[in-house]
């Protein structure tokens, strides 16, 4: 195997790679003998037709794209590490050779990582970002607790109200007519969630167990079903059940009882503390997108089409599986958002070219700086793992490819970037206009 390279123009590159003709008379042996049995001709047995046979009787270049496909991986991968070429998207083959007694050559056609010119990193100006906990915070924190702590008790006895969790079964119609998704037995539904269109769960407020009603609602001018998209409906509703949520006193025995405290004093605390810690990484957060931007703004890189279409790829999978996490499929959100993939694909466009410009300058300032990760560094990100999949760092290690290990010390040392970013800048504390009375 040989190859040529040829550099093209925006950091894209060329390289043509030439399989000598007795590598592609052995793949398209191979690729006979996988596919031999499935052929049958006059004369023969099924599996016993000689490969001579079929390529008379189907075409010299029968076994051709087989042969291609067998070798077209391993010369790929053998090729790149022989070029040195940083690579950052994947290729675009075209076959320009192939034939019987004839070397195999293909070419690919590959976005290769740009050079890095940075603007000034050290000593940039950024925003200071306050970092304050409230007592309104604090509360709405222990608020969420209690409410995770509630007791669901029956209710027999009074009608529906505002925080009832209800039993219902409802038939929606649009002019006396049922419509897909409107009927439904034994829902669940907490009145005041605003989880049902309109004005649905404030007409059942009163309503006792074993009551009818008609509910009159009207759909969303932008409901995500276009042909319920602002219509009228009527939803017969039947109330099988109410339950109330029951919440605990807050207090030292609630401390107690749902946390490793033995006050409420020492769980506001805690409270408090961690808060604090999560706004003050949301700082240095803000303040480093900040001075990455900055960074960006000086810098001169020439990013190639097919690096930025590679980041788009990534983060069009990424949202994919968000969407599946929330029970969602991919076409299903198209139908609901009324766009073609192509459009979703140019909306990500952007954030895509900002975030290779991001990675490069960080990577280039730990170039620059020298800055590295060390295996120590690797052991204790592997350790954090450890803990959150309650698994021993060791099992992690072992299942871990090399390459990944890399990948996450490279991207270790990228986040040692970024504070070196913050620690070398000018933070600008906020101040408040000063008012001046005249004499």
């Amino acid at each position: 195997m040989s190859v040529q390279v040829e550099k093209l123009e925006h950091n894209m590159a060329r390289l043509t790679i030439e399989v000598d003709a007795e590598q592609f008379a052995a793949a398209e042996k191979r690729a006979y003998n996988k596919r031999k049995g499935s052929f049958s001709l006059p004369g023969f047995r099924k599996g016993k037709v000689p490969m001579n046979v079929i390529e008379r009787a189907y075409g010299a270049g029968i076994f051709y794209e087989d042969a291609a496909n067998d070798l077209m991986p391993k010369a790929y991968e053998e090729a790149v590490e022989e070029s040195g070429l940083e690579i950052v998207s994947q290729p675009e083959i075209n076959v320009t050779q192939i034939g019987k007694g004839q070397a195999f050559i293909f070419t690919a056609e590959v976005a290769v990582r740009p050079e890095v010119e940075l603007g000034q990193y050290k000593g940039l100006d950024v925003d200071s970002v306050p970092v304050e906990v409230t007592d309104e915070e604090v509360e709405a924190k222990l608020k969420e607790a209690q409410l995770q702590n509630a007791r669901e008790i029956t209710v027999e006895d009074r009608p529906v109200k505002e925080g009832d969790v209800i039993k219902l079964d409802y038939a929606g119609t649009i002019d006396g007519v049922p419509f897909d998704g409107g009927t439904a037995t034994n829902q669940n539904l907490e009145i005041g969630s605003h989880s049902f269109i309109d004005t649905f769960e404030d007409q059942l407020v009163g309503l006792n167990i074993g009551d009818e009603k008609d509910v009159e609602v009207t759909f969303p001018e932008e409901y995500h079903a276009e042909e319920l998209a602002g219509k009228p409906a009527v939803f017969h509703v039947k109330i099988l059940g109410i339950t109330e949520k029951q919440l605990p006193e807050i207090d030292d025995d609630f401390a107690q009882d749902t946390t490793e405290f033995d006050s409420l004093e020492e769980y506001k605390d805690d409270i408090r503390a961690r808060l604090k810690l999560g706004k003050e990484e949301q700082a240095k957060n803000k303040m480093a997108n900040q001075l990455i931007e900055k960074v960006i703004e000086t810098s001169t890189m020439d990013i190639p089409d097919a690096m930025i279409e590679a980041q788009v790829d990534q983060q069009l999978q990424e949202f994919q599986q968000r969407l599946s996490y929330q029970g969602m499929d991919f076409d299903q959100y198209l139908q609901y958002s009324g766009r073609g993939v192509d459009a979703v694909r140019e909306n990500m466009r952007p954030d895509a070219k900002k975030n290779i410009q991001g990675s490069l300058v960080l990577e280039q300032i730990a170039k620059e700086e020298g800055i590295t990760a060390s295996d120590e560094d690797l052991r204790a990100e592997l350790e954090k793992m450890a803990t959150m999949y309650q698994m021993d760092v060791e099992q992690i290690e072992g299942f871990m490819p090399d390459e990944e290990k890399e990948s996450m010390k490279r991207n270790l040392a990228t986040q040692k970037a970024v504070d070196f970013l913050v620690e070398h800048a000018n933070v600008v504390e906020a101040s408040d206009d000063l008012d001046f009375e005249e004499e």
